[in-house]
């Protein structure tokens, strides 16, 4: 049986050292072994045969060729080559690597007959599967296998021996390119295409677990069949059916595609299927991320269809550049001129679509190919003159190959003389003898770029990022926009694309296209998970109180800086305003006002009461009391004024202790002048014992000791803990409040319950004497002050605790005025009537006649 799959493909050139080539996949065939009488009759059908890939082999003639020509590589050698064809199956793959290895005239697996190949290395395949199958086989002999296709996953090289060498860059890369493109345009619900075999596969999980790590999410995942054939039409309908599906997707403006290049025309087919007018595409709004192992190919029964529907396709290639001479090598190829070519007929009867005279294949109804037909005229998915991506990565291979027996050859010549028996040296190296010089390659090619490999057999370098523009002939433009390389080799992120030179598919209108689950959550919302959904489909919500989002699709609000706070709409962060009660606005002007009026009237007053000091009513009342009573409510007064203004540390330690201290010595004045009251009454009784207290020494005991007491509070706060300048950010959200910390809130609310405490006493001795028979008794004055003052200042305790910054500070102001000028009122306004409007009133005669 070892000839019942003959290879129908062969290209052979002589020589003494040679490289054999799978050349994957210039024919794609859909075809059925069919097992006749004799099976060397096994025909394929070629009717896939890809054209464009007949470019492959020919970089690899080109490079040969070019190498045997040069002097200065390989002296006095000659290389060959073999390329076979894998017909993109499994079975012709493992058959034409053992024909590579073995045959000669004769087919005989681990033996060599006849003349010997001296194979050293082979190039191949173009996908990942191709080059494992061939790896199987290959990697028992330790022959050094080039791929210019697919880089294989890694978890599979481990079951391998190290015989690859990649001749493109790691895919990885390539993979963190697609992330880094889908994240620059924002587009987070992206489809996913890739082909069935074991590296789509790999593809699949290696994408979508970066996805995931990056919040974006597979819409689908759909597998595109290499080879789509079925035991059923029904069956191979729903196939096409299922691969259309996403295309009516509206949601899902962004297809990633993985695969070898067949997958395009598979694709291409299923949209023909189901529109063969073609009078959907229009309505087919997509923006397709290929990888590098697509190129855009068609078969020759669809020469007629267009690509119009990939359009602005953005494509990761391999980099390429033009070798010298490459084009007009490609203008020498006739059909009668090359007859060793053992592609060539049938590449020119399918692309040219005409018969050869000569040709073993006949096509009905086909016109007669003159020979003189022109590459040129073919269309890009067809055949192109310019090298491709994959093709310069053989081209590269065969170099590689070349310098590094060039290495050997000079290492070996530094130690022979004899030139046979330098010859024969090498004839006799061994493919294993290879590895150690081609780990350590490095050269310029003819394009002057460095050909290397790093340290886990892959060419450095990065991805060029091409944008796809399509025409309706089927010829086609690319432009590069972008680049994506190990940051590692770079000072910047690794990463490059200039979205002004992408020119998107028709049908957005120029316009950046957006692939999203739903639309983006504006400024001020933030989003909500959609119950039994992927987490890029959500809700918008508005951010919560207290908190923002100044960006677009944020998955959750934040809240701003101590010193900013969240806008009305809860898209930006304000600074805060600082409060603080300032001279420069209303309430701190009038309260200043106020506060300063008073403070005039009270010494007014007690310029008054000195002035006519000598008078009844003012000596009636101790003097001394009145005198110190009216300075103290001046400082009441005047103390307001350490309120007003931004805080610092000396108004914040001179604020409560000054009120405290003045208003007790207030109150205990007041208190003092109930007693005096009470105790000259009734020292009047016959053998009071209470006559001796009766004067200035009970009163001054009394205010001293009461507003020692006092004094000694205050001065125990300022000593454990004194007031502070605070800001406090968060008691009001739109403010920066400026205030007094209060340091010991327990010590300020006893200063508050001392001075509370000679109040209601004042209060109730003055009740209680209200009435004591006496002409200018102030009991009942004292009263209706001391009435007034506990009324105030019990309001101020839970108005105070209610209220924040300088509200808190308006309140205390409006306490401290107000409890003071029912002082000042009640009980100096009644005297000031009488010493300036009824002075009659004020003299000797008119206090004996009231008193009888």
């Amino acid at each position: 049986m070892t000839d019942s799959l003959p290879i129908l493909h062969e290209w052979y050139e002589a020589g003494d050292l040679h490289i054999g080539g799978i050349a994957s996949h210039i024919i794609y065939s859909l075809y059925e072994v069919s097992f006749r009488e004799q099976p060397s009759q096994q025909l394929f059908d070629t009717a896939f045969l890809v054209t464009k890939f007949y470019q492959h082999v020919l970089a690899l003639a080109f490079a040969v060729k070019e190498i045997n020509e040069n002097p200065r590589i390989l002296p006095n050698v000659t290389l060959g080559f073999h390329i076979y064809d894998s017909y993109n199956n499994a079975k012709m793959t493992y058959h034409s690597t053992l024909e590579l290895l073995f045959k000669s005239s004769k087919f005989v697996p681990n033996y060599k007959c006849d003349s010997q190949k001296n194979l050293l290395s082979i190039i191949g395949g173009y996908g990942s599967d191709t080059s494992f199958q061939m790896a199987e086989i290959i990697g028992h002999y330790k022959i050094p296998q080039l791929i210019y296709g697919s880089f294989p996953p890694e978890k599979d090289l481990s079951s391998l021996t190290r015989s690859f060498y990649c001749m493109v860059p790691n895919s990885a890369l390539q993979y963190t390119g697609i992330i880094r493109l889908l994240k620059h345009f924002g587009w987070t619900w992206v489809g996913l295409f890739a082909d069935d075999g074991n590296s789509g596969e790999s593809f699949l999980h290696d994408i979508e677990t970066l996805l995931r790590q990056n919040g974006i999410c597979a819409a689908f995942t759909e597998r595109i069949p290499q080879e789509p054939h079925s035991d059923s039409i029904d069956e191979m309908y729903e196939t096409y059916l299922r691969l259309y599906a996403p295309f009516t997707d509206n949601t899902v403006s962004t297809f990633i595609m993985y695969g070898e290049s067949v997958v395009i025309a598979w694709l291409r087919t299923v949209i023909f299927m189901r529109d063969p007018a073609d009078q959907g595409l229009r309505s087919i709004r997509k923006v397709w991320i290929m990888t590098s192992e697509i190129d855009f190919i068609l078969f020759d029964f669809q020469r007629g269809w267009d690509l119009q529907h990939f359009d602005g396709a953005i494509c990761f290639t391999i980099h390429s550049n033009d070798p010298l001479g490459f084009k007009e090598y490609l203008q020498s190829r006739k059909p009668y001129c090359n007859l060793r070519d053992g592609f060539l007929m049938d590449f020119w009867e399918k692309a040219f679509d005409c018969k050869l005279q000569k040709s073993h294949v006949s096509i009905e109804g086909s016109e007669t190919c003159t020979g003189e037909e022109t590459l040129e005229s073919l269309p890009g998915p067809q055949f192109e003159m310019r090298m491709t991506a994959h093709s310069y990565s053989i081209y590269n291979a065969v170099y590689v190959v070349a310098h590094a027996l060039h290495v050997m050859y000079s290492y070996r010549s530094n130690y022979r003389s004899i030139m046979s028996r330098e010859r024969f040296e090498l004839l006799e190296v061994q493919p294993w003898q290879m590895h150690s010089y081609l780990q350590d390659i490095s050269f310029n090619n003819s394009a002057g770029e460095t050909v290397f490999f790093n340290e886990k057999g892959e060419r450095s370098g990065g991805f060029d990022i091409m944008n796809m523009i399509m025409f309706p002939n089927n010829s086609f433009l690319r432009v590069k926009v972008g680049r994506v390389e190990d940051p590692r080799a770079l000072e910047e992120n690794g990463f490059m694309i200039n979205e002004d030179l992408i020119v998107w598919h028709r049908s957005f209108n120029k316009l950046l296209p957006l692939s999203v689950c739903n639309e983006h959550c504006h400024l001020g919302y933030q989003k909500k998970r959609k119950e039994r959904e992927q987490f890029c489909c959500y809700d918008c919500v508005p951010c919560p109180e207290g908190k923002v989002s100044n960006q677009t699709d944020l998955d959750d609000c934040f809240r701003c800086p101590e010193e900013e706070h969240a806008s009305k709409d809860r898209n930006d962060c304000i600074p805060k305003t600082i409060n603080f009660l300032s001279y420069q606005e209303l309430l701190g002007i009038s309260s200043a006002v106020i506060a300063v009026s008073f403070s005039l009237i009270s010494a007014w007053v007690l310029g008054t009461f000195i002035k006519h000091r000598d008078t009844p009513i003012v000596k009636a009342n101790n003097q001394d009391l009145t005198y110190t009573l009216l300075i103290s409510l001046l400082l009441c007064f005047l103390s307001t004024l350490l309120f007003l203004g931004r805080p610092n540390t000396v108004t914040c330690l001179l604020r409560q202790p000054t009120f405290g201290i003045v208003f007790s010595m207030a109150v205990s004045c007041v208190l003092a002048k109930t007693i005096t009251v009470v105790v000259a009454f009734m020292a009047t009784k016959p053998g009071s014992k209470l006559r001796k207290w009766v004067g200035k020494k009970l009163s001054n005991s009394i205010v001293l000791s009461c507003t020692v007491i006092q004094a000694s509070l205050c001065t125990v706060w300022l000593t454990t803990a004194p007031s502070f300048p605070d800001l406090d950010m968060n008691s009001v959200a739109e403010q920066i409040i400026v205030q007094c910390n209060e340091g010991s809130v327990s010590m300020f609310y006893s200063v508050l319950g001392y001075l509370g405490l000679l109040a209601i006493a004042s209060f109730i001795v003055a009740f209680l004497a209200r009435k004591l028979p006496d002409t200018f008794n102030e009991a009942k004055f004292i009263t209706f002050s001391m009435l007034l003052f506990c009324s105030v200042w019990l309001s101020f305790v839970p108005t105070y605790l209610s209220t924040k910054g300088k509200d808190m500070v308006v309140v205390e102001i409006f306490s401290i005025l107000c409890s003071s000028a029912g002082l000042l009122g009640c009980i100096f306004a009644p005297k000031c009537y009488i010493i300036m409007l009824r002075p009659q009133m004020n003299s000797r005669e008119q206090l004996m006649r009231r008193k009888n």
